[in-house]
């Protein structure tokens, strides 16, 4: 048992190591490439993997096959490959984003509802500004750093130490901060006492409690509702969507308030952001991540097809 562990860390150590020397080498070879030219790029790797891999590509039909049931086989596979396109080109520009200034950022983004946060800043209380793996939220979170309202984002570490320092350096360029998601709940509270506003991407799939999305039941978190049932924090919900070649359109949503008439502590709030999630994705829906198994613990409990 032992060697086997051991050969499991080797293996993860080497695995490690392929992926950071992969990382800094596609940022050099996607950074000689310029504007459109590097998001056709993304989007050529992005159709690569929806090629190469059946297993997200599968997933990605069977989530389609809950959220729209009217959709045709054909569709599915159309909606699919953007699906992977749109991801392949985020990436690139996430791998190529350091060192922009906030000038070149301002100049890539329309921004819609700027008063809803301004408002949560004015308010006093601290922000749970809700995004999701929607659109290209690492392109929000440098806007939001450099118009001067800096996230505080939660995120699971690399298992990789030089690649996990990478990633972060990159977030922290315009003043990001990160928590780490082992033990972020202290954390969290002490931003929000000092009105600062805490990133949280509750989009993906968890155990803690099982309400609708998308007219079936799905596993989610439910801190963000508990915290914002301690707290009071304004909680806003934000998204930036891909429009164009270098287009985006960040998108502010009035504050969220929770769904009433349910005895589960923070159950209300979590319905709330479900709504707005699936309202924003039903706008776009090729800018989520439809790979990822959302509904993976509703059905090992028999709760969906």
């Amino acid at each position: 048992m032992a060697d086997q562990r051991t050969w499991k860390d080797r293996r993860r150590d080497i695995e490690g190591k392929l992926s950071f020397w992969a990382f800094r080498r596609a940022q050099r070879w996607l950074g000689r490439k310029q504007g459109a030219d590097r998001e056709r790029t993304g989007e050529k790797l992005g159709r690569m993997l929806f090629r190469a891999s059946k297993k997200h590509r599968e997933r990605a039909y069977r989530n389609f096959r809950l959220a729209f049931p009217e959709m045709s086989q054909d569709a599915m596979q159309a909606l699919a490959q953007r699906v992977f396109e749109h991801y392949g080109r985020t990436t690139a520009d996430f791998l190529t984003s350091q060192g922009r200034t906030k000038e070149q950022i301002d100049a890539m983004v329309t921004v819609e509802g700027r008063e809803h946060i301004q408002a949560a800043i004015d308010r006093g209380k601290g922000t749970l500004f809700i995004t999701a793996h929607f659109g290209n939220w690492e392109l929000l979170a440098q806007w939001m750093a450099f118009n001067g309202y800096p996230l505080h984002v939660i995120a699971r570490d690399v298992r990789n130490k030089n690649l996990n320092d990478a990633v972060n350096a990159i977030r922290l360029g315009p003043g990001t901060k990160v928590l780490s998601r082992g033990n972020a709940a202290r954390a969290i509270l002490g931003v929000l006492k000092e009105n600062g506003i805490v990133g949280i991407l509750p989009d993906q799939n968890e155990t803690e409690l099982f309400i609708p999305l998308f007219g079936h039941t799905a596993g989610t978190v439910l801190g963000p509702g508990v915290i914002h049932a301690r707290t009071d924090a304004t909680v806003v919900a934000g998204y930036c969507a891909y429009e164009a070649p270098g287009k985006y359109r960040i998108i502010f949503e009035p504050p969220l308030t929770p769904e009433p008439g349910y005895e589960t502590r923070g159950e209300g709030l979590m319905r709330a952001i479900h709504t707005s999630l699936e309202e924003m994705v039903r706008r776009y829906p090729e800018q989520w991540l439809w790979f990822h198994d959302r509904w993976k613990s509703a059905r090992q409990r028999g709760l969906v097809p």
